[in-house]
């Protein structure tokens, strides 16, 4: 399968805590804008409020008439501010227009009267001349022989300092914000670094070993995050190594199981080759044939011990599937019926409905075929090998043969292990009966049978 990079595990972290230091920035530069624009409607309202009491205080009558005199201080508070435009509007008690500019936007009926300077003033948005303006309105009390009321002074201020203001606050945030959010991932990109020179380490320990190195890696100055890693790759090392133990020494045993029969035969053969006799030849040929037979025997046993491990992998990660047992029973009884009668041992087959396990077929098959093959080769001639799968998932072999004494039903399970070593058996049958039951998590019992000889019971978990 090809290698797939997923990036940079310090570099993941940084791009996910930039994209959540965005989000405060985001919103905080909102913030810091709606708090510019009010700071700066707070600073300019109390101006237009001065000037309108600037404008308040020149109000008089004359000749029964209402008039303003308009100080020029009154409007040279905005004079600093060369791009805002200031407007203001004088009306009398009948809202008729005393001095300024006519039309500036009144406020509407809701309009709340501001509670933040003793005044009868509102303050509002607008719209004049195409501008966007701030705006109050201040009514003046005018009590005068002949004339009793309260005049309205609008003062207007279009926005674009309030504006630049907001803004210039707002740019303001976003810098400061900007480089605290810089210096904070830098931050991080060295806190991480350090806390990661572990890991570091841990991986030039690896690299670092000889191929031949399978010791535990040692739990020095490893973090708590650390070491169940380190806990899982010391319990992996720990089963390779057994797995090379177990393979070094099934070698070591199959060469020496295989040396001695092939010896014998080379030796058969050359002494063979002394004769002149065809009688002689014969018989010589008749022996190696039958000693071939053992070695074509142990062969294939080394083979399924091969095979019965890459299937048990198989088996535990996952690839097992549903077996019909009475059936592969009763398909293995068939097949070894000749077997058995050329042996003139009676092969009976007990065998429920349907019994179903989850399992490895090629497995299952070599299991059964060991146990009755076993069954056969030690049950004399007119014997008995019953063959019995019963629910929920249990398969029992019995004969009524010498059986197996207790003090070494342990041991029978062992590879090459021989109760005759003078026997023709290689001592792998119920070694691979073994590692098959230990595949599919099976419990495998030996015991006295109802005919006198050997029970050989195996119990399959159950879904």
């Amino acid at each position: 399968m090809a290698e797939q990079r997923v990036g940079s595990l310090r570099g993941r972290l940084l791009w996910r805590l930039a994209a959540l230091l965005a989000i405060p920035l985001l919103l905080g530069s909102l913030s810091a804008y709606w708090n510019g624009r009010a700071a700066a409607d707070a600073a300019y309202d109390r101006t237009l409020l001065a000037s309108a009491r600037a404008i308040a205080d020149g109000l008089y009558t004359d000749e029964g008439k209402l008039r303003a005199d308009v100080p020029y201080v009154a409007l040279d508070v905005f004079a600093y501010d060369s791009q805002g435009r200031i407007f203001y509007q004088v009306s009398d008690l009948d809202g008729h227009l005393v001095s300024g500019y006519e039309g500036l936007p009144a406020p509407a009926a809701d309009t709340p009267r501001t509670d933040d300077y003793p005044a009868l003033a509102r303050f509002y948005d607008g719209e004049y001349q195409g501008f966007g303006v701030r705006v109050v309105s201040l009514l003046q009390p005018v009590s005068e022989p002949g004339m009793n009321g309260m005049a309205e002074i609008r003062v207007a201020e279009t926005d674009v300092a309030r504006v630049r203001m907001a803004r210039g606050l707002l740019l303001d945030t976003l810098w400061r914000m900007g480089l605290l959010a810089l210096v904070s991932l830098a931050l991080v990109w060295l806190a991480v670094s350090a806390a990661l020179r572990p890991l570091e380490r841990l991986r030039t320990a690896v690299e670092e070993r000889r191929p031949d190195d399978l010791s535990a890696l040692p739990m020095v100055q490893v973090q708590d995050e650390l070491r169940p890693l380190v806990a899982s790759l010391n319990h992996f090392t720990e089963r390779l190594r057994q797995q090379f133990e177990r393979q070094a020494q099934f070698i070591a045993d199959a060469s020496h199981e295989l040396r001695t029969p092939l010896a014998a035969l080379k030796a058969r053969i050359e002494l063979g080759l002394r004769e002149r006799e065809p009688d002689a030849w014969y018989g010589t040929l008749e022996k190696a044939a039958q000693s071939t037979d053992r070695l074509t025997h142990l062969a294939n046993q080394l083979l399924s011990l091969a095979r019965i491990e890459r299937a048990a992998r198989a088996v535990e990660e996952g690839g097992a599937q549903q077996v019909e047992l009475a059936q592969l029973a009763r398909e293995l009884g068939m097949a070894l019926a000749p077997l058995a009668h050329q042996r003139g041992v009676a092969l009976a087959l007990e065998a429920e409905a349907e019994v179903l396990l989850s399992g490895e077929p090629m497995l299952l098959h070599e299991l059964i075929y060991n146990l009755v093959d076993n069954a056969l080769a030690h049950t004399s001639a007119g014997g008995n090998v019953i063959l019995r799968v019963q629910a929920p998932a249990v398969l029992e072999v019995e004969d009524d043969g010498p059986g197996i004494p207790p003090q070494e039903r342990e041991r029978v399970f062992e590879r090459f292990y021989r109760r005759n070593p003078q026997g023709s058996g290689a001592g792998l049958g119920l070694a691979i009966v073994g590692e098959i039951c230990r595949a599919h998590r099976a419990e495998i019992e030996l015991g006295r049978g109802a005919l006198g000889g050997l029970r050989v019971r195996v119990s399959f978990p159950t879904a």
